[in-house]
């Protein structure tokens, strides 16, 4: 399914900001490979098709990004965004994605401020694919601030946890990925999946900034993989109040949700949840019934 296609997805407001202008390319997000199963067949199945972008802003080579490539434009947008290294779509004049050498040309209205002092300092994160930020980790932390009356409810989350069970998904005929999606309440806005969770979530980031408001209610973040603190900085960059996770938390992860006022769900399967963070965020209003 093209996410673009998705019933959900909320149109831009072409007047609300001054919008870059960015390509539409596309790569068929698998391939097929042969393999030989357990009983010495050889049969053809298909696997997630991982390929390298190079972002260029202004010419300068920032990263290479590893990326299934459903929505690039998106993704290397979110990134920028989520690395702080551009406050907002209006920063941008255009984004142009070339998959014939796997690069992606960013160009800026008024260039990057100290661009080079910014990006000096890397990180590498716990991220699959291994992914990176660019100086402190930390930095600014203190400064996002998180609707304080947002709450979701129990029975909404397991709306959310089922609606991701039920989604088509490349996972479920390749594998080999993680999926993120974006939740106003316990409807669905936006479902993406990538090699690593950090591109999912920039690609997130970037639809985001190009929307007009969502529909009114409560931002809910969902990911299949762990909550890490790059994980959940990112979340509370997008001021997003709740996230649920497939997975667990680290430590860091939840000092930073702790530090930010969000509430961190791990281990949500059907209707089990462990809440790290935060928990009067949740409103418990469908418990389960008690254990025999």
């Amino acid at each position: 399914m093209n996410l673009a296609d998705l019933p959900h997805a909320v149109a831009p407001d072409p007047a609300a900001v001054q919008r870059p202008r960015l390509t539409q390319a596309r790569a068929d997000l698998t391939r097929e490979v042969s393999v030989v199963d357990e009983s010495g067949q050889t049969r053809a199945i298909r696997i997630p098709a991982e390929r390298d972008l190079t972002v260029y802003v202004d010419k300068r080579e920032l990263v290479t990004l590893m990326t299934l490539g459903a929505h690039p434009e998106w993704l290397v947008l979110g990134y920028l965004l989520n690395q702080r290294l551009v406050g907002g779509v209006h920063d941008i004049e255009s984004i142009t994605v070339d998959w014939d050498v796997g690069a992606a040309a960013v160009v800026t209205r008024a260039g990057i401020d100290r661009i080079e002092e910014r990006t000096a300092r890397r990180v590498v994160t716990t991220g699959c694919g291994q992914g990176s930020v660019f100086g402190g980790l930390m930095d600014d932390v203190d400064r996002i601030v998180l609707p304080p009356q947002a709450t979701l409810r129990q029975s909404q989350l397991y709306d959310i946890v089922n609606t991701i069970r039920l989604h088509d998904s490349t996972y479920k005929t390749a594998g080999s990925v993680h999926a993120c999606a974006l939740f106003v309440n316990e409807d669905l806005q936006l479902f993406v999946e990538d090699v690593g969770r950090h591109n999912a979530v920039d690609t997130i980031a970037g639809w985001m900034a190009l929307q007009r408001p969502l529909p009114a209610g409560e931002k809910v973040f969902y990911t299949t993989g762990r909550l890490t603190s790059e994980m959940v900085i990112k979340s509370a960059q997008m001021g997003v109040p709740v996230v649920i996770s497939r997975s667990g938390i680290t430590e860091m992860g939840l000092h930073v949700a702790q530090r930010v006022g969000l509430c961190a769900v791990g281990r949500a399967t059907h209707r089990r949840f462990l809440c790290f963070s935060h928990p009067q965020r949740i409103v418990f209003d469908d418990p389960p019934p008690p254990a025999a």
